[in-house]
């Protein structure tokens, strides 16, 4: 996470970046971009179907682990081994729902295009929510970093987005991730800003009369 000093760091590389150029630039960072519920409950009921089809596979085995757990008593009934039956498949789910529910494993097994489209989809909102026509001229961009998903995305205004291609931000977005890899968020937002920055400075030079539109301070959510 960052701290405080990188938090000031990432809101004077915003002043600075800002200084070169008609473009405003908006930097958020969140704890994880979705809780990924589904993810989890997906994995719980595809245990819970795989402890079905083995006692479908191996029934006696089944018969037996409750004639143990009943001290020996095997005098049971269809309805008494339905029930058992249920009993368990819901144990199964709930403990599965518990252990994939841990914040490591969740997200070990999300999908990575899974977590892309809800990091993208995170940023537009928060794109639109903070920057999008809020400026004059259409300049604002938005850099955001979900940490839990170690991704970040650059989302564009109009005005932006009609002269510099998506792939125009990748040497910010490399340098980023990179350094939210090495535990370093603060150093990674710090030098995509100044690269956000050149590149806004070349394709949109300040102009004389040009204001502060947008806040320059790092957004945590």
């Amino acid at each position: 996470m960052l701290n405080e000093q990188d938090r000031f760091r990432v809101g004077e590389a915003v002043t600075r970046a800002e200084a070169l150029s008609d473009g405003e630039i908006v930097t958020i960072v969140a704890p994880e971009s979705d809780s990924y519920n589904d993810v989890v409950l997906h994995w719980a009921v595809l245990t819970m179907f795989f402890a079905l089809a083995l006692v479908a596979s191996a029934p006696a085995m089944f018969v037996y682990a409750l004639d143990r757990a009943a001290g020996g008593w095997s005098a049971w009934t269809a309805g008494e081994l339905l029930a058992a039956l249920l009993f368990a498949l819901a144990a199964t789910f709930l403990v599965a729902r518990y252990v994939f529910g841990i914040a490591a494993l969740r997200m070990a097994l999300t999908p990575g295009a899974t977590r892309a489209r809800r990091v993208r989809r995170r940023a537009v909102l928060l794109f639109r929510l903070s920057a999008e026509n809020r400026t004059r001229a259409r300049t604002g961009v938005l850099l955001y970093l979900s940490l839990a998903e170690r991704r970040a995305e650059i989302v564009a205004d109009a005005s932006i987005a009609a002269k510099v291609t998506p792939e125009t931000w990748g040497e910010a977005m490399a340098v980023l991730i990179e350094a939210v890899r090495k535990g370093r968020p603060g150093d990674g937002m710090v030098a995509a800003v100044e690269r956000i920055g050149q590149v806004l400075a070349e394709h949109f030079p300040r102009s004389a009369d040009d204001t502060n539109e947008l806040p320059d301070k790092l957004i945590m959510l």
